[in-house]
C-alpha cells in the first residue's frame, strides 16, 4: 500500500516566528492516520520546527536541499551529515527551482540521491517540464530522462526510500494548475517507466506526488487519481488552515 503525503515546500519564507506559529497550528490539528505530513522548512528552521513536529506522530520535517559532499570547504552549504546530527529524516532534491537558479544537473542529482541514502534519509525526489516542452508534447520524454539520469542506478532497496514529486514548472506559483486527468496521464507514465527499471513491485509501492498549485479547492480531485499519491505543496502549505484542508483531501 503507497503512502499518502502531503508535503509542503515552504521555500524561503516565513520570519522564525510565523515558522513556529504554522507549524503550531499544523501539529495540533487532527491528522488522518493514513495521511503522512512532511513540512519543507528553511535550513535556519529546521531543529526547532523538527523538536515541534515530533509532538505529532503523523508530522516529519525535510530539508529542501543537502550538498553531494559529506563535509568540506563548501561555505553555506549544508550536508546530509549536519542533517541526520538533528535527526531530519527527509530531504527535497531536485526542486525546478534548484535545477533552474544553481543549474542542478542530473549527474550532480545522482551524487545528492546517492549521499543520502548512504546516509538513511528519505529522498523526495522532484522531476517536471517546462511550458515549452509541454507545447511540444515531449514531457513524458524529458520527465523520464530525468528519472534516468538520477535514480536509474539504484538499488530496489534505494528505491523504497525515495518518494517522487512531478512537478510541471509551467504551473508552479502561476495559478495554473495541470488538469486532474494530465496529472494522471503524467504520473502513470512515471511509473509505467519504474517499472521498467525496477519491475512492478517497486512500481507499484513508489509514492508519487503532484506539484504545481495545489489548493484546498482542487485538491481532493487531484489526489483522487489512480495513480497521484499526495502533492509537494507550495504556497497553500504556508497557512495552517487551507493546508490542513489539503491534509484532508484524500477520498
Amino acid at each position: 500500500m503507497r503512502k499518502k503525503i502531503a508535503a509542503g515546500n515552504w521555500k524561503m519564507n516565513k520570519t522564525f516566528g510565523e515558522a513556529v506559529e504554522l507549524t503550531k497550528g499544523i501539529v495540533e490539528a487532527k491528522i488522518p492516520e493514513d495521511v503522512t505530513v512532511i513540512l519543507g522548512v528553511p535550513a535556519i528552521y529546521l531543529n526547532k520546527i523538527n523538536g515541534m513536529a515530533k509532538s505529532n506522530e503523523r508530522v516529519f520535517v525535510s530539508a529542501q536541499n543537502a550538498h553531494q559532499e559529506l563535509r568540506g570547504a563548501y561555505t553555506g552549504e549544508i550536508s546530509v551529515e549536519m542533517l541526520k546530527s538533528i535527526d531530519i529524516p527527509y530531504v527535497i532534491l531536485g526542486h525546478s527551482e534548484r535545477r533552474e537558479y544553481n543549474c542542478e544537473t542530473p549527474e550532480l542529482l545522482k551524487k545528492k540521491v546517492r549521499i543520502a541514502l548512504d546516509n538513511n534519509l528519505e529522498v523526495i525526489f522532484c522531476c517536471g517540464e517546462s511550458l515549452d516542452i509541454r507545447k511540444a508534447n515531449k514531457q513524458e520524454e524529458y520527465v523520464r530522462n530525468q528519472i534516468k539520469g538520477s535514480l536509474s542506478e539504484l538499488s530496489d532497496e534505494d528505491m523504497s526510500h525515495v518518494t517522487i514529486a512531478y512537478e510541471p514548472i509551467w504551473a508552479i506559483g502561476t495559478g495554473e494548475t495541470a488538469s486532474p486527468q494530465q496529472a494522471q496521464d503524467m504520473h502513470k507514465s512515471i511509473r509505467a517507466y519504474l517499472n521498467e527499471l525496477f519491475g512492478n513491485e517497486i512500481a507499484a509501492d513508489t509514492a508519487i506526488l503532484y506539484g504545481g498549485s495545489v489548493k484546498p479547492a482542487n485538491a481532493k480531485e487531484i489526489f483522487g487519481q489512480d495513480d497521484v499519491d499526495g502533492g509537494l505543496v507550495g504556497g497553500a502549505s504556508m497557512i495552517a488552515d487551507s493546508f490542513i484542508e489539503i491534509i484532508n483531501s484524500f477520498s
